[in-house]
């Protein structure tokens, strides 16, 4: 029975550690004196924001979903980009961009979506496998679609845009070494170490949670 005793208290110890550390997880940043620009990336997904709250929690910028493929805009886009201003914080309108759209009408789509605005941030292009198509096009036609895509849209925002890549897409279509754009990459509690360049920002935390929002959201932070 004595065993049995101390097998139930180790377990328990355990659990007890298992969810102080998902706690420690979920509300954990890097270091705001080290890196101290920092925010959130956000789409529907996270539903109505409660966008002062957000500010509250350290957050000084917002990358807003926009639109993904040639035709779909993400639905909470404008309340969000207008309510994050509202609370003061930078914003960045991003686009998932789909492997079976051409670059034309994926530009067209975020264009039509995305006022021209002074004082925001660059453009961002997501880039990834995950929640994509199907297709898997050659590198150098995937290459010249981006590229069709880049031209457009930044002559529509006035600067050049941000390039955020996953390591799977990169290491696939080596993205990062033929267009010379600055660098959103991910890392999960440890900055990232792929990609052509030095990261300009750093997505830290795929599932933090704070107040303002439902659930886990993106975490990232700015190169000082």
């Amino acid at each position: 029975m004595r065993s049995l005793k101390w097998i139930g208290l180790a377990f328990a110890l355990a659990a007890i550690a298992a969810i102080g550390g998902w706690r420690y997880a979920v509300e954990w940043r890097p270091s705001p004196s080290r890196f101290p620009v920092q925010g959130v990336d956000v789409s529907h997904h996270q539903g109505a924001i409660d966008w002062p709250a957000v500010r509250r929690a350290g957050a000084s910028f917002a990358y807003i979903k926009a639109t993904e493929g040639g035709d779909h805009r993400d639905n909470r886009f404008a309340e969000n980009w207008g309510e994050a201003r509202a609370a003061g914080l930078r914003r960045g309108a991003y686009h998932f961009f789909t492997l079976c759209r051409s670059g034309t009408d994926q530009a067209r789509n975020f264009i039509a979506t995305v006022p021209a605005e002074p004082d925001t941030l660059p453009p961002a292009v997501d880039l990834e496998f995950v929640g994509n198509c199907a297709a898997r096009p050659s590198r150098e036609a995937l290459l010249r679609e981006i590229a069709t895509f880049l031209e457009r849209v930044e002559a529509h925002a006035g600067q050049h845009a941000i390039l955020y890549v996953l390591e799977d897409f990169d290491a696939h279509y080596r993205v990062t070494e033929a267009i010379d754009r600055p660098l959103w990459l991910r890392g999960l509690f440890r900055q990232p170490r792929y990609g052509a360049r030095p990261w300009t920002i750093w997505q830290a935390s795929a599932f933090r949670h704070m107040r303002g929002v439902r659930g886990g959201v993106d975490w990232n932070v700015m190169r000082p």
